[in-house]
């Protein structure tokens, strides 16, 4: 941190997009690049490559008050999103002063750690638990705020007064065939009345048997695959129902058993029982008007889901994402054609070595590869024999070069 903050420019002072050197981990550490529009800011390690705008070694404390300097044009603090990859927990205390609109934070502990954030000022606070060994424990903040946890939840704790609103977002497993996966005791974090649960929309389902542990819910969210829906029926106070990106709602409740149910949202969901919701929705319309948004839309097919999810895809940029289902449509024809072992090794082989000369594939895309070579794996072929996992994670490996 330099001595002399006096020679920094006044607070909110620069407006304008930009080169500007900054002292992020020591006197002219680094050349903040401010783009036309850009609200966000990404700080992380180098491996992140382009996906972090400032890198910054993972243990490197930061002095995040080089940002009071920046405003948007209107005036109010830039940046206004904040994604930092690292173990510097320092923007907890730099938020006592100011507020930070949304800050995504992706920990690297080596250790199990505890943060006070009770008097920081955050709108909404993201904590990706994928990269990070030692457990966290944190201080909430005393004001509402949404927060979302992402990955391996058993690696979290919180205390403090409880958030405006709660998104959980678990790391499952990609296979449809194990069993379902059951969400950890999260403490206090169970008295919220907002919960938002997010999962993968094909692979394990998340068990629904946890909202148990929440007695207050009035307001609930889900995104993606989950069973024991018949479980909502305990949760008659509800006054928000939200189902988006469910490809099964065959147990779901009829809409009467929450009297009170003000808003309901059913939007890309499995046809038939989607259809029967929407009879639902009207029929309720009739005997008591809705006083918030209802609506059910995009009822999707069996195979839409197949197509649209059940590959690992979905999240590349759009070029690659082109790209790679091109090449995984090219194999998995391919392969219905194959009549040994050795022709389907050669088909994953030249499905693996399309990736080698393409950029943009690192750790993320690694893993979505060896997800899709799996997939190719189980798919129709004349071999007489099944393709183990082993095999196709063998051939996989030795055809990459990411």
């Amino acid at each position: 941190m330099p001595k002399d903050n006096q020679a920094r420019p006044p607070v909110g002072s620069i407006r304008e997009d930009g080169r500007y050197p900054i002292d992020l981990t020591g006197p002219g550490s680094h050349t903040l690049v401010r783009q036309i529009g850009a609200g966000s800011l990404s700080i992380g390690p180098s491996d992140l490559g382009k996906k972090a705008d400032l890198h910054v070694e993972p243990d490197a404390p930061i002095d995040w008050t080089v940002f009071d300097a920046f405003s948007t044009p209107a005036g109010s603090p830039w940046p206004r999103f904040l994604h930092y990859t690292g173990s510097d927990t320092g923007f907890f205390n730099w938020a006592q002063k100011r507020p930070i609109e949304e800050m995504t934070w992706t920990p690297i502990l080596s250790e199990d750690t505890i943060v006070d954030a009770s008097l920081s000022d955050l709108h909404s606070l993201h904590i990706k638990l994928h990269l990070s060994n030692g457990r966290l424990s944190l201080k909430l903040p005393k004001r509402c705020f949404l927060l979302g946890v992402y990955g391996d939840l058993t690696h979290f704790s919180a205390t403090g007064d409880l958030p405006s609103s709660l998104l959980l977002a678990p790391r499952t497993s990609r296979r449809k065939n194990v069993p379902p996966f059951l969400m950890p005791d999260l403490g206090e974090l169970h008295q919220v009345t907002s919960l938002t649960l997010q999962n993968a929309p094909l692979g394990q389902p998340v068990s629904l048997e946890c909202l148990n542990r929440f007695p207050n819910l009035s307001s609930l969210s889900l995104w993606g695959n989950f069973c024991g829906l018949d479980l909502l029926a305990h949760h008659t106070r509800l006054t928000n129902l939200e189902l988006r990106f469910m490809p099964d709602l065959a147990d779901l409740p009829s809409l009467d058993v929450w009297p009170l149910l003000d808003s309901c949202i059913a939007y890309n969901v499995e046809e038939f029982t989607g259809k029967r919701l929407k009879q639902q929705m009207k029929a309720r319309a009739k005997a008591r008007p809705w006083t918030g948004h209802a609506s059910v839309s995009q009822l999707r097919k069996p195979e839409w889901w197949s197509t649209e999810f059940g590959r690992p895809f979905s999240s590349w940029p759009k070029r690659l994402a082109k790209l790679a289902n091109e090449a995984y449509d090219a194999a998995q024809a391919n392969l219905a054609q194959a009549r040994s072992l050795a022709d389907a090794q050669a088909v994953i082989t030249a499905f693996t070595v399309r990736f080698n000369t393409l950029k943009g594939i690192e750790t993320t895309e690694r893993e979505d590869l060896a997800e899709a070579v799996w997939q190719l794996s189980q798919s129709d072929h004349l071999i007489g024999q099944r393709i183990t996992e082993e095999m196709a994670v063998r051939w996989f490996n030795a055809a990459r070069d990411y």
